[in-house]
C-alpha cells in the first residue's frame, strides 16, 4: 500500500452500476467524485489526504501512528469501528439502531441496496455483513465519504461504496434497488415529499423502503417546523407526528406502511468521545427537564418504517 493515495476504486465502482442496469449513472457520479474529492471542495482536504495516505500504509498492521491517524478525520459520527486494532468510538452507538431494525426488515441477502444518507458507511458495511449483494451509499459531506475510504484500507471490498452525492443529483427514475434506506434525512429536507417521490424512484416495483426520522409525539395528524433551531440543529425542517409520516408515504404512493420501531434517543446512545469531542446530545436538552430540548421542544424521538414501493 505504501504511495498508494487512498480513493474511491473508480473502475469497480463503474463496473458495479453497469451490472445494475444504472449506466447513466456513471458519468455523474464520476463528475461528483472529481468534483468533490479535490482540494477545491474543501480547505481541509489536503490535511485528510495526508491522513489517508498515512492509514493506507498502515492497513494490514497495527501501528503506533494509525490511530493518530484516524483521529485526523475527526469528528467520527456514526460508528463504532474496530481498524487495525484502533477502537473508534463514535459520537453515535449506531449499533444500537442497526439492532432495532435489523430483523423487522426483508432480510438483505442477494439484495441490491440504496443507503441515502450513507454518512461513512456503517450502515453500509452492516448492510453487507447481512449477505446484500450491492450497496451503494451517498452521502454529501465530504468528511465522512474519507472516513469511509479509510475503513475500507482494512476491509476491501468492490460491493460496497459510498459516493460524494445527494439523492436529487442522481439521474432519476433509476428503480434498480431492491432496498432503499434513509436513516436520518427526512427532517433535513426542506420537501420530504419530493425526498420520498425521489426514494420511491430509486426502487424496483415492490421494493422496500427503509425510513428511520425524527417524529413528534401525537395521535393526530400534523407536523412542527421550528422557527430557528431543533436541539441546536438549524437544518431541520418539518417534523411529523408518526400518523403524518404515515400519511406522507401513503400519498406518495407506497403502500404496506408498518411502524417497526419507536425510540427515545439517549445520552447512551449519542454523546460526546475522544473521537467526537463536539457539543453532543446532552448539550440540546434541557438541563432541567431532559425530556425537552433547550429549545421547548420534545426531545428527539425516532421511528423506523417500512414501506413497498408501488
Amino acid at each position: 500500500m505504501t504511495g498508494e493515495r487512498a480513493s474511491i476504486d473508480r473502475e469497480a465502482l463503474a463496473s458495479c452500476l453497469a451490472n445494475l442496469g444504472l449506466d447513466a449513472w456513471i458519468e455523474p457520479l464520476a463528475g461528483l467524485i472529481d468534483s468533490r474529492l479535490s482540494a477545491r471542495a474543501h480547505g481541509d482536504f489536503a490535511r485528510w489526504q495526508a491522513a489517508l495516505d498515512r492509514i493506507a500504509q498502515y492497513a494490514g498492521d497495527e501501528a503506533d501512528g494509525l490511530e493518530e491517524a484516524l483521529k485526523e478525520l475527526s469528528p467520527w459520527r456514526k460508528g463504532p469501528f474496530d481498524i487495525g486494532g484502533i477502537h473508534i468510538d463514535s459520537e453515535w452507538r449506531s449499533d444500537l439502531k442497526w439492532s432495532r431494525l435489523a430483523d423487522a426488515i426483508a432480510p438483505l441477502a442477494g439484495r441490491h441496496v440504496l443507503d441515502v444518507g450513507s454518512g461513512n458507511g456503517y450502515y453500509a458495511l452492516q448492510m453487507q455483513a447481512a449477505g446484500a449483494a450491492t450497496v451503494i451509499g451517498v452521502d454529501p459531506t465530504l468528511l465522512y465519504v474519507m472516513q469511509f475510504i479509510a475503513v475500507r484500507q482494512f476491509q476491501r471490498d468492490e460491493r460496497v461504496f459510498v459516493v460524494p452525492a445527494r439523492l436529487h443529483e442522481l439521474p432519476l427514475p433509476a428503480k434498480r434497488f431492491d432496498t432503499t434506506f434513509s436513516m436520518g434525512v427526512l427532517y433535513h429536507q426542506r420537501s420530504p415529499i419530493d425526498h420520498l417521490r425521489q426514494l420511491r424512484d430509486t426502487l424496483k416495483p415492490g421494493g422496500q423502503l427503509v425510513l428511520e426520522t425524527i417524529f413528534v409525539p401525537g395521535d393526530e395528524s400534523f407536523a412542527c417546523t421550528p422557527a430557528d433551531r431543533y436541539a441546536r440543529m438549524k437544518n431541520v425542517w418539518l417534523l411529523p407526528t408518526i400518523a403524518e409520516l404515515a400519511t406522507w408515504l401513503k400519498r406518495t404512493g407506497y403502500s404496506d406502511v408498518e411502524i417497526v420501531d419507536t425510540s427515545l434517543t439517549t445520552t447512551d446512545e449519542q454523546r460526546a468521545t475522544e473521537w467526537m469531542t463536539f457539543e453532543s446530545l446532552a448539550e440540546a436538552l434541557d438541563p432541567n427537564d431532559p425530556s425537552k430540548t433547550v429549545e421547548g421542544w420534545p426531545a428527539p424521538r425516532r421511528v423506523v418504517v417500512t414501506a413497498t414501493s408501488p
